[in-house]
């Protein structure tokens, strides 16, 4: 089953590409790895994502070095996944803002305008990075994108903290709009979380250990750890300090 990020993803990269005729890519590989001299500020991979079928076209094996996963790994929906919880509105939010904006220019602009934006996304180790995203459009019919090529480069050691900013930049003279203003068409998905789920999240917010949590709840130690499991899976957490932090921030206990 699709994660629910990678269908309302899905929803807008249709309605982008809605009516346009596809057709195969014609285009140099070269002359799109030349965009790579403005995109580095560290650690990157690049693709070509398909928004028609909304999938990855190809994968850079760079994507090894800067999210630990092999390329074949790397799916859409997979990759949509691991975008961190409290971003995930923000990308949808983004990706919204991005229709609307190439749906208000001439077919000549297209490929003169840069999206920019980041956001955090899990790594194989489990840890956060966060990864500036910058795209441009490689194949576009009657103003409706077709194809993109897109870099992702983590830029944690330049932004730990703050919020995602979506920004246009304008190439070949086109103006660019920095830290543009989105709609909050996509709001923070609640947590359904199960009584004794929520019994259990708020021991563990108390610093109990799974020995202690089945005394209290008069439950054995090995359902503690199954519904712990459980928790992390709901709130897409990679180990108990963050579901703990994540639930306070939250108020989800």
């Amino acid at each position: 089953m699709k994660p629910e990020i990678f269908n309302k993803a899905n929803k807008i990269w249709t309605k982008i590409t809605e009516n346009s005729k596809e057709e195969d890519l014609e285009f140099s590989l070269d002359i799109h790895k030349k965009l790579l001299s403005f995109f580095q500020v560290g650690e990157y991979y690049y693709y070509i994502f398909n928004l028609k079928e909304s999938k990855f076209e190809l994968m850079s094996k760079d994507v090894t070095k800067v999210l630990g996963y092999e390329p074949e790994e790397v799916d859409v929906p997979f990759l949509l996944s691991n975008i961190h919880p409290e971003d995930q509105p923000w990308f949808l939010n983004f990706e919204n803002k991005v229709s609307e904006f190439f749906q208000t220019l001439k077919q000549e602009q297209i490929p003169n305008y840069k999206v920019r934006y980041d956001y955090r996304v899990r790594c194989k180790n489990g840890e956060y990075i966060r990864i500036l995203q910058q795209v441009v459009t490689i194949q576009f019919d009657q103003n409706k994108i077709l194809r993109t090529f897109g870099v992702h480069t983590d830029i944690t050691h330049i932004k730990e903290e703050g919020s995602p900013v979506l920004s246009f930049i304008g190439l070949n003279g086109e103006p660019s709009f920095i830290g543009v203003k989105v709609k909050d068409v996509f709001s923070p998905s609640k947590i359904a979380l199960t009584k004794r789920e929520q019994e259990v999240l708020a021991l563990l917010i108390e610093g109990k250990k799974s020995e202690d949590i089945s005394q209290i709840l008069f439950i054995s130690k090995q359902t503690v750890d199954t519904h712990r499991k459980n928790l992390l899976k709901k709130t897409n957490c990679s180990n108990t300090a963050l579901l703990t932090s994540t639930a306070i921030k939250k108020g989800w206990v």
